[in-house]
């Protein structure tokens, strides 16, 4: 059965105070709420995350947008797809080809900050290349962008007067954050990407 693994790391940790990011980072990932998605945060500041390869991208862009809400941090990410060949209570320890897809795809990134790796090569060439334009947006999020697209990730349903409200901002700052940000285009993304990972897995 195939897999996704999510290999990370955030960019400039050591120059920020862990208590900025890492509860809004553990929060998300605690309310993530799928049964099949697993994480561990080691090292202090790197990440590991097994999930469905149908959610992976999708939380790969969510991790960005919690991590982007701290100013001066980003975050690498490499996603891999594969089969997992040994489960371990700890996902560090565990090990397949998910988990080297991920690796590679995290070693192989250079000036971009998301790339993904699978068996199947056409797959990686379009998505990576889509992946390299993504980043040009997103890598320029700002916190208070990078805020309300986490929002509206993990809130999909909800209307911008409602995130708005929540957040307590104005909706037309809602909206011109959300465009700005290249949400419609990085929603198109994912959607694409979930369509392929469908029909491949």
């Amino acid at each position: 059965m195939m897999e996704a693994v999510i290999t990370a790391d955030i960019i400039n940790s050591r120059e920020v105070s862990p208590e900025v990011w890492l509860t809004t980072l553990t929060k998300t990932l605690q309310n993530i709420g799928e049964e099949y998605t697993t994480w561990e945060i080691f090292r202090g500041d790197s990440i590991q995350i097994i999930t469905a390869p149908k959610k992976a991208l999708e939380l790969a862009i969510l991790l960005k947008s919690v991590i982007k809400q701290t100013p001066n941090l980003d975050i690498r990410i490499g996603i891999g797809i594969g089969e997992i060949s040994y489960r371990s209570e700890k996902v560090t320890t565990s090990n397949g080809a998910a988990f080297i897809h991920a690796g590679e795809a995290f070693d192989g990134l250079k000036k971009n900050t998301l790339a993904i790796k699978s068996p199947w090569k056409t797959f990686d060439k379009t998505l990576n290349i889509m992946l390299n334009l993504a980043t040009l947006t997103m890598d320029n999020w700002k916190p208070a962008m990078a805020e309300i697209v986490t929002q509206q990730l993990e809130h999909p349903e909800s209307k911008q007067i409602e995130i708005a409200k929540a957040l307590q901002k104005k909706q037309s700052n809602v909206s011109y954050s959300l465009k700005k940000a290249g949400y419609d285009e990085i929603l198109d993304c994912i959607q694409f990407y979930k369509q392929k990972i469908s029909e491949l897995c």
